[in-house]
């Protein structure tokens, strides 16, 4: 039925979005692409799984755990690679390969940790109770996937949009130099952006480990590759389009797996993106000049 996969596809595409959010967010305020953040989010799995079977934590308590460590997690790579690189003016290039040596970092460090099997979130962890709406079946894990993906996103347009912080990392994200010559806190904000980006990304992790019931350290792989597709197709920097570019990809992924095959999941979705591309070069919403020092 085409109402339970698109059921299906708001669910996916949710996470999808909160993750592509993060992602957005960084290369927005600091003008990076953070290729370390697929990492972030496997990290951000594993810490809840953790939180979970070792320390009792409900699910809520677990995400809460998983944005903590993931969010100081990105405080930690801002400080350590991206701060350092930043105060010697290093091309765009430097950071993204940088970042690709943390993420295979991490990877590792959890490989070697956790081994290569595949792990689970305790069984009962969430109801296994199903609601029926108009003859289309809601799990409650579907369902908090959405209501939790559209708050934590909500928040964070409303804060960038109506708040003094949200300007002011419009500012930055416009031009550094001249936002620290109005006297904010560059640095500062780079830091917070760092944190509630990578914070996002280990939400995110956790979702999509509840959703496919199963973590193992090159998780991340396949999400940043998305993560970059839906960045792209929204148009680079731009909320909104990461935003409709994550429901639109997991539109593609589901319903390519319903009425053609999973083995044409990824073919189909990003080929699809592919034409929107050719059509839109910039993306649906990448309309915002280069960014100036």
């Amino acid at each position: 039925m085409l109402a339970q996969q698109l059921v299906n596809a708001l669910s996916l595409g949710c996470v999808y979005a909160l993750f592509a959010l993060g992602f957005t967010l960084v290369f927005g305020v600091l003008g990076v692409i953070n290729l370390s953040h697929g990492a972030v989010f496997m990290v951000g799995a594993y810490a809840a799984e953790q939180a979970v079977a070792h320390f009792a934590l409900p699910l809520a308590g677990a995400l809460v755990f998983a944005f903590a460590a993931s969010g100081c997690l990105g405080l930690v790579i801002d400080w350590l690679v991206l701060r350092p690189l930043r105060a010697r003016a290093a091309p765009h290039l430097i950071p993204m390969i940088a970042t690709i040596g943390v993420g295979i970092i991490l990877t590792n460090t959890v490989q070697g940790l956790f081994g290569a099997q595949n792990l689970r979130f305790p069984v009962g962890l969430l109801p296994e109770r199903t609601l029926s709406v108009g003859g289309v079946d809601v799990t409650v894990l579907e369902l908090g996937i959405v209501v939790l993906s559209f708050a934590l996103m909500a928040v964070l347009l409303l804060a960038l949009r109506s708040t003094q912080l949200g300007r002011a990392l419009r500012a930055i994200a416009e031009s550094p130099r001249a936002a620290s010559l109005l006297g904010i806190d560059v640095e500062r904000l780079f830091l917070l952006t760092s944190f509630v980006a990578a914070g996002l990304g280990g939400v995110a992790g956790v979702l999509i480990g509840l959703y496919s019931n199963a973590l193992f350290p090159l998780m991340g792989k396949s999400m940043l590759e998305k993560g970059i597709a839906v960045i792209i197709l929204g148009g680079m920097g731009d909320m909104r389009g990461a935003l409709i570019g994550g429901l639109f990809l997991g539109l593609a992924e589901v319903l390519s797996v319903a009425y053609i095959g999973s083995s044409m999941r990824d073919a189909v979705a990003f080929g699809l993106l592919f034409l929107i591309l050719l059509v839109r070069p910039k993306g649906l919403f990448g309309t915002l000049a280069e960014r100036k020092a």
